[in-house]
């Protein structure tokens, strides 16, 4: 058994929460760069541009991305061979406090969705544990911006819908969206489950490294006619028309009952940001 003293998980949750705000991932940047070159909209081509310039100056001066530094996701695999010196899920709340202040980064949650009081720290995080094999622990932060997430969906189909279904759902999403999730987009899909689970699945679609294919040829198929269908709407870079609606479209599935088609659709800004550490 592995011992892991909890001040390891703050150190470098900390970290990730700065680290995510300040550096766009080399995977979406490359991508913004490509669809730069092609976006036929003079207006779009110039968006894309800002937004390159705009991740060289978060880099170069530490600054956050965008000012809506969002609400932390956190998706921890732990070994079950590790066992923690200290309260884990505590450990994280920590590094998240203390990311938020040390970084100046906005603080954007309130304690009661009703009564609406910030909790000045920008905790408590969403947590998603996962026993897996092994004596590591992997942890991944996502800062998920409030614009982006209002427009995700969630929708029961039924089973007969099919394909076809899912597909139209997938894109009448990111139409009715337009330009207030701030394309270009990550669009993540989720197909199968249970309410809940389907929601999270197509969060954790976003995790996936833009330019990469799902493994099921079936389903990355889908994905590249789901990416040129979104492109076509002519939705845009910040929704201000052009053929850069969305980089990636990135479908995770799972088992779900006879009686059920769930689909998902959570929408990831072009502030796509992650972080993962290896403990």
């Amino acid at each position: 058994m592995r011992e892991i003293d909890v001040r390891e998980i703050t150190s470098a949750v900390r970290k990730m929460c700065m680290d995510a705000n300040y550096y766009l991932g080399d995977d979406v940047l490359s991508a913004i760069k490509k669809y730069e070159k092609t976006e036929e909209s003079p207006l779009g081509k110039e968006i894309l541009n800002q937004i390159i310039k705009n991740c060289g100056i978060a880099k170069d001066k530490q600054m956050p991305l965008c000012q809506d530094t969002g609400y932390s996701a956190v998706f921890a695999e732990v070994g079950q061979e590790v066992h923690f010196n200290g309260d884990f899920n505590e450990a994280i709340n920590e590094g998240v406090r203390q990311g938020y202040k040390d970084g100046y980064l906005r603080k954007s949650v309130v304690e009661d969705p009703l009564r609406r009081k910030n909790t000045g720290d920008n905790t408590p995080a969403i947590i998603t544990t996962k026993l897996v094999p092994g004596d590591k622990v992997t942890i991944t932060i996502l800062p998920k911006g409030g614009g982006s997430e209002n427009m995700s969906r969630i929708k029961m189909l039924k089973p007969g819908d099919g394909e076809d279904g899912v597909k139209d759902f997938v894109v009448e999403t990111v139409r009715i969206a337009g330009g207030n999730p701030c394309p270009p987009l990550i669009v993540g899909v989720g197909i199968g489950g249970l309410f809940d689970k389907v929601a999270h699945i197509a969060k954790h679609a976003l995790l996936r490294e833009v330019g990469s294919k799902h493994p099921d040829p079936y389903y990355a198929a889908m994905e590249e006619e789901l990416l040129e269908r979104i492109n076509n709407t002519g939705v845009g870079p910040m929704g201000l028309g052009g053929r850069t609606t969305a980089l990636a479209v990135h479908i995770e599935v799972h088992p779900c009952h006879i009686a059920s088609l769930p689909a998902a659709v959570n929408t990831q800004c072009h502030s796509a940001r992650h972080r993962e550490t290896i403990i």
